[in-house]
């Protein structure tokens, strides 16, 4: 059932806009770091992204926008969901894929690749701690890969952590966890991504 609704138009298409717009002003108003908002894969279904800040200020942004969704919600006789497998069948799921980078990261392309390969070898602790249910999400299909594996890889989607194409072009960057679900705690995640990667760079 696969359609047009990854960043869609049209009213055969999009479903939620208004609601989606008004969290977006409440957002801006409330000086959140909101970066964006897009149309996903299966219709009502919105992503916004908060940041680029630190942690745990992102965490802290991140609640509070989740907070104001389900205000603005009500007033639409709404009610917005976290659920990571809001809908069963041929369907993604809903994540909280997680950006982030350090000062090393952000100037040598080999810590990118260093994070990638320390989240892999803590990928148990992690998905334990990415969200309930996230088995239901993290199948394999859908622009995942299962929960009982790892993989990084360029411009990979259907991996745990995606290096973007830009960042293996320029040599340095960021890299992006696409596990976390969007019901996940984001204190947890920013707190596991930063003693896992920290660590394992420094050796502690």
């Amino acid at each position: 059932p696969q359609g047009g609704y990854y960043c869609g138009v049209g009213s055969d298409e999009v479903f939620g806009r208004p609601i989606v717009e008004a969290h977006l002003d409440a957002c801006m108003q409330a000086g959140l770091a909101i970066a964006g908002i897009n149309g996903e894969v299966m219709p009502g279904q919105w992503e916004f992204q908060i940041g680029a800040i630190p942690a745990p200020a992102v965490a802290d942004h991140l609640w509070v926008a989740r907070w104001l969704l389900y205000r603005i919600g009500e007033q639409f006789n709404v009610s917005a969901t976290l659920d990571p497998k809001p809908v069963r069948g041929d369907w993604n799921g809903a994540g909280a894929h997680t950006n982030f980078s350090t000062v090393t990261m952000r100037n040598d392309y080999d810590a990118c690749v260093a994070a990638a390969d320390a989240l892999g070898a803590k990928a148990d602790l992690h998905i334990a701690n990415y969200g309930d249910r996230i088995e239901e999400r993290l199948t394999g299909e859908h622009e995942t890969l299962s929960y009982k594996e790892f993989r990084w890889g360029v411009s990979d989607r259907g991996a745990s952590v995606r290096i973007p194409w830009q960042v293996a072009r320029d040599r340095k960057g960021y890299i992006e966890d696409r596990r976390p679900n969007a019901n996940c705690d984001p204190y947890v995640v920013t707190r596991l991504i930063l003693d896992t990667v920290c660590s394992a760079a420094t050796g502690s």
